[in-house]
């Protein structure tokens, strides 16, 4: 195995969710699909500085990049998220985010597909 394949390897072990996995927000009204994840927190300083001390995420655990939408008001928008503040959803409802049909334009048991254009 190369190095970059156990990386990859360790990972994946470490997520607890994919790319294409529809989530939500532990505490606030948004779902979302995910598109990207980082294996640590890798934003800024100021954004993690900008949420109250108490709830404020740990920087080593996963951060998943969202195509996101809110329920109520059907806003959508993208969003960065640590794994300690979301929950895997089941509902089957779409994500109702205007790119989510351009980037996964097939769904397979609940998981959002990318397209064969977003694979390099």
């Amino acid at each position: 195995m190369t190095p970059q394949t156990k990386a990859q390897t360790a990972f994946n072990q470490s997520a607890k969710y994919q790319i294409g996995q529809v989530v939500r927000h532990r505490s606030y009204s948004f779902r979302g699909i995910i598109f990207d994840v980082d294996p640590k927190f890798n934003g800024t300083e100021e954004w993690l500085q900008s949420i109250p001390e108490n709830i404020r995420p740990k920087r080593n655990q996963p951060f998943y990049h969202l195509l996101a939408a809110t329920e109520q008001t059907k806003e959508s928008y993208i969003a960065y998220v640590s794994e300690q503040n979301l929950v895997r959803d089941d509902s089957g409802k779409p994500v109702n985010h205007p790119a989510a049909t351009q980037l996964f334009p097939q769904q397979r048991d609940g998981v959002y597909v990318f397209g064969k254009e977003h694979f390099h």
